[in-house]
């Protein structure tokens, strides 16, 4: 268990604890319903844990941790919102951009990896998931 304590302020805005660590997050409604943009949603939040979740889990995995460095990596999440009530997110896209040096027979076990990271398998299947995998770095 792991308590994250939150506090509303008002104006749509919340301040969310982890209290193991004593992080903030800060949270806004976004620009078309009704908020200032002026942080994450919680819609972005949601997309972006895809993308964390993803990556950490990768490296927790990672098949051949004393050849495969993982730091480095860039992702890029973008999330699409439903037109229609109720809005919820319709789709997640990530761009991972992983180093060159990642051997080929390694690289399909650690795109399984993120696939099935612990938030991809907490998701509603309706929820379209798109992954991209470039070896750019």
């Amino acid at each position: 268990m792991v308590q994250i304590d939150i506090s509303y302020e008002g104006g749509f805005h919340c301040v969310a604890t982890h209290i193991p660590s004593g992080n903030i997050i800060n949270t806004d409604a976004p620009l078309d319903n009704k908020g200032k943009g002026e942080a994450f949603s919680p819609t972005d939040l949601f997309a972006a844990s895809l993308g964390v979740c993803g990556i950490t889990t990768m490296d927790i995995k990672n098949p051949d941790p004393e050849n495969i460095n993982l730091a480095g990596t860039k992702l890029r999440v973008e999330k699409y919102m439903t037109s229609s009530i109720p809005r919820k997110i319709e789709k997640i896209k990530i761009i991972y951009e992983l180093s060159s040096e990642i051997p080929e027979n390694k690289r399909e076990e650690l795109e399984s990896i993120a696939k099935n990271c612990p938030v991809a398998l907490s998701l509603k299947d309706d929820l379209i998931r798109e992954y991209y995998f470039n070896y750019v770095l």
